[in-house]
This record gives C-alpha cells, structure tokens and sequence, in this order.
C-alpha cells in the first residue's frame, strides 16, 4: 500500500506481488472516512497481517494517518523521506516528471525492495514533536531578534556598532535589556546611566552603564514619528520575550522525554547538553537500526556523493538525504564539541591549519562527533576524555 500525502486528500495505490496493482489509484480524503475505507480494502486485500504500508513523510501531512495505520496495523507501516522517493522514481525514470502516481510507484518500489524506517514509539514520536517545535520557535525568535536591531538602529542611529567597527551592544544580554527598558520608558530620549543600573536584571557594571549612556546621548535623534515607532518596538519586544519563554518551557519538556532513554547520555558530551542531544537522538533512536556508525552518517545526509562514469570520477558535495532536522542536530553537536571538548577542538585547529574552511571543518568533525554518539548510544557509557583518545584510531571505534 503505497500513500502520498496531501492536505486534502491522500494519493493510495494497492498492489501485491502476484496482481500487481489492484484496481484503480484512489484519492482518498485525510479525514476518518477516508482510513476506513483504507482499512477495509486492506482487509478485504491482504488481511491485517500480510499489508505493508509505504508513506512519504511530508511535513505533517503523513503524521495523523500513520500514528492510526501503525496502531491498527502494528509493525506494517513504513515512512520514507521525499529525497528517497525522488532518488526512487529517478531510477524508474521519471526523475523529472512528478505526479502523486508517480510517487506512489516510486514507494512501491523501495516498499518491496525493503527500505524504509518503522514508525517510532510514542516517547520517540513526542521527542521529535518537541524538538520541531523548538526549531520553529528558534526560527521565529532569530526573525525576532532581526527586527529588534533594525528597530532599533531606526530609533538610536549608530547606538550598536557592527562587530569591527566598533563596541557592540548585545540586546539580549543584561546591557541590551537595560537599553531596551529605557528606550521604552523614556520614548526614545537618552536615559542616564542611573537609569540603566537601575533597569538592569543582572549585573552590569557603573563603567559600562556610563559608557552606553555616554554613547546614546551622540546618537543623532529619531524621526518625526517616534511615538508609533515605540509602540512597534514595545509590541515587538514582548513577542521576543514571550519566545524566550516558550523556548525555555519547551527545553523543560525536551529534558522529561529524553530521560530513560538511549539518548539520555550524550548530555555527559562537552558543550552538548539538553537541547542538542535531544534533537540528534529524537532521529536516530532506535539506534539498533543502524547496523553501524556510518549507515547513521549516512542517514544524516552528510556523506559526500559520487559519480563514477567510464573515466570519469567526480565527488560532489554532500548528499543531503534523510531529513534536515537530524544534519542540523549532528553539526550542532560537532560545534559545540569543538568549543568545549578538548580532542575536538585539536582535531578543529589541525584542519584549520590545513586551510580547510570552516564549514568544511565542522562537516568532517560531525562525522567524528556521529562516531562517538553512536558508540555512546549503543553501549550507554558516559563520555571519558581519556578513553575517547585511547580508542579513536583503533577498529571498531
């Protein structure tokens, strides 16, 4: 059974080895009447123990149908990345032809080839719910913070100079905060540097204080309409504030979930704590599906592509299959070990020294660093430094 997703309604194909296609494709609607219709020509076809389900994940159009085709068919539904489908109906031939039947052949055909991952368990499931939506609040609060300088380089012309050009005012640490609350209060006129000692919730010193006052009041002066560039500013300020907030409530229950599980120790990883170790392990538990550490890099999309044709050999960039989520979660991983772990940050300053870029570096650092979560995850032992270095270069690692 293979199914591509829509919003309305779900593209389905039925066929068996020995029929092949089983009557026409058929649209089905997303909503209950369209899974039991589904469910009864499951039945009526295969019987509940012989189906296979192959679905595209698609956003979250797939997500509803496969959590009830899981639950009724249990162990039978298998979710496939849209890159897989697209390398699949490249090799039927029809890589530039794109149409939902033509998908479904292309899940057909990886169905019975026997590809495809299980639907994760419950806490899996929820894990990775939490960790998207915590990317999207990222995502919005970046969009956020954009608009906070810009708003503010409107009302305080040259207050926050760019870095190398001068001192930078962070307006997310405890002086831009200061900054924020003044301008707000006093509607864009320079606050004195009692002011902002006083605004401040935590410590900033008199000499920083008298120094950002000092810089305001040579700030040429607002527009004409400063009062609604205020109020802009106030609207905007609370939306950010509000994000940090959820943020940090969403991190709450990242901790609660990945507690008990597989993923629980690469929390003991330096410079990889609640966050980033919930999103790596939120896509690749179970680990027992990857047979080894490099089928998990390979699943992260990070593996170089190759075209070998007659005497011709290229190596193109990365593959970029499987979902962007779980890259994203290893080379956030690769950085923050090659900021804080010591092996790491000898193995950054070697290719560094080789005149590797930076992003380059970090691709070939979050192979090491899949390496060792891998091995972390299978054998749930915290990370030791010393025995990190011991085995790094023997077999098996």
């Amino acid at each position: 059974m293979a199914i591509d997703p829509g919003k309305a309604q779900h593209r389905v194909w039925l066929s068996t080895d020995e029929a092949g296609l089983v009557g026409e494709p058929l649209s089905l609607p997303v909503l209950r009447p369209g899974l039991e219709e589904l469910d009864r020509l499951v039945r009526e076809h295969a019987g509940a123990s012989g189906a296979l389900f192959a679905v595209e994940a698609t956003g979250a159009l797939h997500r509803s149908w496969v959590v009830e085709l899981n639950r009724r068919f249990p162990d039978c539904v298998r979710v496939f990345a849209p890159s897989e489908t697209a390398a699949a109906r490249a090799q039927l031939g029809s890589r530039r032809f794109k149409t939902d039947d033509r998908d479904c052949a292309a899940l057909t055909y990886l169905a019975r080839q026997g590809y495809g991952r299980s639907v994760p368990a419950d806490v899996h499931e929820a894990l990775q719910s939490a960790v998207r939506h915590r990317r999207s609040l990222v995502a919005e609060r970046k969009a956020a913070q954009q608009r906070l300088h810009d708003q503010v380089n409107a009302l305080c012309p040259g207050l926050s100079a760019p870095p190398g050009h001068g001192r930078k005012l962070d307006l997310f640490g405890v002086t831009g905060q200061a900054v924020l609350d003044c301008l707000l209060e006093f509607e864009g006129r320079p606050a004195a540097a009692r002011s902002l000692v006083a605004r401040a919730l935590g410590r900033l010193t008199r000499a920083d204080a008298q120094f950002w006052a000092a810089r305001w009041k040579d700030c040429l002066p607002p527009s004409a309409d400063v009062a609604a560039r205020i109020d802009r500013l106030g609207r905007s300020v609370e939306r950010w504030r509000a994000l940090c907030a959820d943020i940090e409530l969403v991190d709450t229950d990242i901790a609660v979930l990945l507690a008990g599980t597989e993923g629980q120790v690469l929390t003991t990883l330096p410079g990889v704590k609640t966050a980033r170790a919930g999103a790596f392990a939120a896509f690749s538990m179970p680990i027992a599906r990857f047979p080894s550490a490099e089928h998990l890099y390979s699943a992260t999309g990070l593996v170089p592509g190759s075209y070998e044709s007659s005497s011709i050999t290229r190596r193109p960039g990365i593959s970029r299959q499987g979902l962007p989520e779980h890259r994203d979660a290893l080379m956030n991983i690769a950085w923050g070990l090659s900021q804080y772990c010591p092996p790491f940050i000898q193995r950054r300053e070697e290719l560094q020294a080789r005149k590797m870029k930076p992003m380059q570096a970090r691709v070939v650092l979050a192979r090491h660093a899949c390496r060792l979560a891998f091995r972390m995850m299978r054998t749930q032992e915290e990370f030791d430094e010393q025995r990190y270095r011991e085995n790094r270069h023997q077999p098996g690692r």
